[in-house]
């Protein structure tokens, strides 16, 4: 299937800088002694085994849960942006998200984009066929596989307007045909987007990522 080029988009880079950051549960540290400035325009493979906390690093990051030490600030060209705004510049594909079972396919991309503005200016077919899930634009999402709802999971964070994409786990569920996709869709990211993949597969992330190995900070 040909499409036609991507638009392009440039915005401000925006970075996260963190200094002694650590999250723990009860007595038990997940991570601790984090420091790093994670820049605009790179990706960052989070590593470790499975339970050792990269999903949990990624929601601090975002800001859906408090770190228990350290500082966390946003920057977007050396100006500070309130952690309560940062939601503005995120998105988000995780196997934990949850898509509106009672929405079909069109429903689920009308409601997500009426909050979210989209990256490029497709339409809603457009955006359908670039998912090659044009044939389930009326199924309900209850009715789809778990490839198929990882694909949408996936295609709402690429495509939507964010200079920070956090990807958990991005191949789960995926097959080959879907997996080849989902490499596409990174390589097409705009250059100065900030990038995390938490991940314990090395196919699910450029060679060239800068990898933060979660067990040296336990």
């Amino acid at each position: 299937m040909s499409h036609s080029p991507l638009p392009s988009t440039s915005s401000p880079q925006l970075s996260i800088g963190v200094a002694d950051l650590g999250k723990k549960f009860n007595r038990d540290w997940i991570f601790r002694k984090l420091t790093h400035t994670f820049k605009g325009g790179e990706i960052y493979a989070v590593t470790g085994p499975n339970g050792s906390g990269k999903s949990t690093l990624l929601q601090v990051l975002w800001g859906q849960m408090p770190p228990s030490t350290g500082t966390l600030t946003y920057d977007i060209s050396s100006t500070n942006v309130p952690a309560e705004s940062i939601f503005r510049h995120v998105a988000i594909a995780t196997p934990y998200l949850d898509l509106i079972e009672e929405f079909t396919l069109r429903e689920q991309l009308r409601f997500h984009f009426s909050l979210r503005p989209s990256r490029y200016a497709w339409s809603e077919n457009e955006m359908l066929e670039r998912m090659y899930l044009t044939h389930a634009r009326d199924k309900y999402i209850s009715n789809f596989s778990s490839g198929m709802r990882q694909r949408v999971k996936l295609a709402l964070a690429f495509f939507s307007e964010a200079s920070i994409l956090f990807l958990d786990e991005p191949g789960t569920n995926l097959d080959q045909q879907a997996f080849d996709w989902y490499l596409e869709q990174l390589k097409a990211v705009p250059a100065h987007c900030l990038v995390f993949i938490a991940s314990n597969q090395p196919a699910e992330y450029p060679a060239n990522a800068q990898k933060i190995d979660i067990m040296r900070y336990k």
